[in-house]
């Protein structure tokens, strides 16, 4: 019985090993690398090959060069920040979409949810390249947004959406909203309906009751809906390539860039680990904020 615990689990250890902490190490390696002219194009100068001799002078051998690069030239704090600008920005639109259908889809009739959740994941059906392709059709000059607004005399010239933020904001929350949907609809169809019918005996009105009953009991799937979104807008970089300009700021596209065009492996891992612990950070502060609320109920 012991055994089977073991090893049941070690699984996600074993699973986190195998895909989070060994490519990890071998980007933080990279990172304290110099750029060469070599296939890969990166001379290592953490070298631990000599044994107990060069583990003791592991220390010496650290070369932090590149994260001094990346906080000396502007290119990369400005991509940071914008990256996480357009992040946030991105999964409040999200939720302020995401919330309203989840809850409509909650207090749907029970025969009709299936077919709502179906239409919610009915995108996910195509290539994500396909849908982003497919805005580009819609919100360009001569697209189909353009068209119809003309048709409806809103406006007298095409307005200018592709190649800019906003082309970068529409695609995001175009792809990634119903990441945002989902968890909110999961936690808002466990909420106990008589709390909602037993507040209102008590006085509350409806909108009192949804205030302050149901968004603070719907808090655990907002905040993973919000972290759904937010992690992957924070480093992606096809939607801002293809939609954005060339003034759109994200650390995704300078990561690619890095690592495919200027073959500087030794920056972009830089680039990688820097970003992934802007990730970690929020992630590991709400779970200690989750384990010290579960501790203080018991």
């Amino acid at each position: 019985m012991n055994f089977r615990r073991i090893f049941l689990f070690s699984i996600p250890y074993i699973w986190l090993l195998a895909l989070f902490l060994a490519p990890f190490l071998i980007v933080l390696k990279i990172s304290l690398s110099d750029i060469a002219l070599a296939i890969p194009p990166y001379t290592p100068t953490l070298d631990l090959s000599g044994g107990w001799v060069a583990f003791k002078d592991f220390f010496s051998q650290l070369d932090f060069e590149n994260f001094t690069f990346l906080a000396s030239d502007s290119l990369y704090w400005k991509s940071y920040l914008s990256s996480v600008q357009i992040a946030c920005i991105s999964t409040f639109i999200c939720l302020m979409i995401g919330f309203p259908i989840a809850y409509g889809m909650a207090n749907a009739p029970q025969e009709w949810q299936p077919t709502l959740m179906l239409l919610v994941i009915l995108p996910f059906w195509t290539s994500f390249l396909i849908r982003v392709y497919s805005l580009i059709g819609i919100l360009s000059q001569d697209g189909i947004l353009n068209q119809f607004l003309l048709w409806l005399g809103i406006i007298g010239e095409p307005l200018v959406i592709l190649n800019t933020n906003w082309a970068v904001y529409i695609g995001i929350v175009y792809t990634y909203c119903p990441f945002m949907i989902l968890p909110i609809y999961a936690t808002l169809t466990k909420l106990d309906a008589s709390l909602l019918e037993a507040a209102e005996d008590l006085g509350c009105s409806r909108t009192s009751a949804f205030w302050q009953i149901t968004v603070p009991l719907s808090k655990s799937g907002i905040i993973a809906g919000c972290f759904l979104v937010f992690i992957p807008a924070l480093g992606e970089f096809v939607i801002p390539s293809l939609l954005g300009g060339s003034s759109t700021l994200m650390i995704g596209k300078v990561l690619f860039e890095e690592f495919f065009a200027n073959r500087d492996w030794p920056v972009a891992g830089a680039v990688a680990v820097i970003l992934l612990l802007i990730l970690i950070i929020p992630i590991v502060l709400y779970q200690r904020n989750e384990q010290k609320m579960m501790e203080a109920k018991k």
